[in-house]
């Protein structure tokens, strides 16, 4: 009698999955830096979003109504550079082999160039008005990247800069059967912006903007790193997802 195998850890399903590879730490480490930008980006950048297009949609309003504390030209340089950049990364996209490591690799590099250049201009210009918005609008450029890199990778539940459906998912599936590694991972990606957000609020408040923006540079260079790494020779997880790409909802 075959002695019956145990099933795999969550931590095994997210580091040793064969279709998937790297890539579930990976995003997870890309929602990380969401949490830092989206904390730069409301405290220090004129309360914007540059990654969650709702709320940004949401200031925009308030901006209008000439709400204290909200900059109009931040949130349309927003929007306008999220757009920016999910058309450049749709265009990449079309012309891209399918293979998912390097589509990442490539988009990782495109988004870290970004985020360093919105570091250097923090750092040379750290208080000007026309130079903070000019950041918010390298960091959309690299969030509407990331979204449309994050959307074809199709990772399930990893979607690195929204969570309303992810929250949905685990309140709604938690009673359902065999779900519990499925609960867990969105756990995971709402804990990892929880944790990127706390951290970039208190380098905000705590040091100089550079600061949080270095570290939005590092995850995303081990981002690189990682994804170089492991685009080198051919992998399982390197071809593209079969599973259809979902609609974008009107919650997020």
């Amino acid at each position: 009698m075959e002695t019956p195998q145990p099933a795999p850890s969550l931590w095994a399903g997210l580091v040793r999955s064969p279709a998937q590879g790297p890539l579930p730490v990976l995003l997870l480490v890309l929602t990380a830096a969401t949490g830092v930008i989206d904390a730069v980006s409301i405290l220090a950048l004129g309360r914007v979003f540059v990654a969650n297009m709702t709320g940004n949609v949401v200031f925009l309003g308030m901006a209008l109504a000439h709400a204290p504390g909200f900059s109009l030209a931040a949130s349309l340089a927003a929007i306008a550079g999220f757009l920016l950049g999910a058309f450049a990364g749709g265009a990449v996209l079309r012309r891209h082999d399918g293979h998912r490591g390097r589509l990442l690799r490539d988009m990782g590099a495109a988004e870290l160039a970004l985020a360093a250049a919105a570091l250097v201009l923090a750092a040379i210009a750290p208080t000007g008005a026309v130079s903070l918005t000019v950041v918010a609008a390298l960091l959309a450029i690299a969030m509407g990247l990331q979204n449309t890199v994050a959307r074809q990778l199709a990772v399930p539940d990893l979607t690195t800069t929204v969570l309303t459906m992810t929250l949905t998912g685990i309140a709604a599936d938690i009673r359902s059967s065999g779900g519990s590694a499925t609960i867990t991972r969105r756990l995971l990606a709402v804990l990892t912006m929880f944790a990127g957000a706390l951290t970039g609020t208190l380098l905000v408040l705590h040091a100089p903007l550079p600061w949080a923006l270095a570290l939005v540079v590092v995850l995303l260079g081990v981002v690189v790193l990682v994804a170089i790494l492991r685009s080198k020779r051919t992998e399982q997880w390197h071809a593209a997802s079969r599973r259809p790409l979902a609609p974008v909802v009107a919650t997020q």
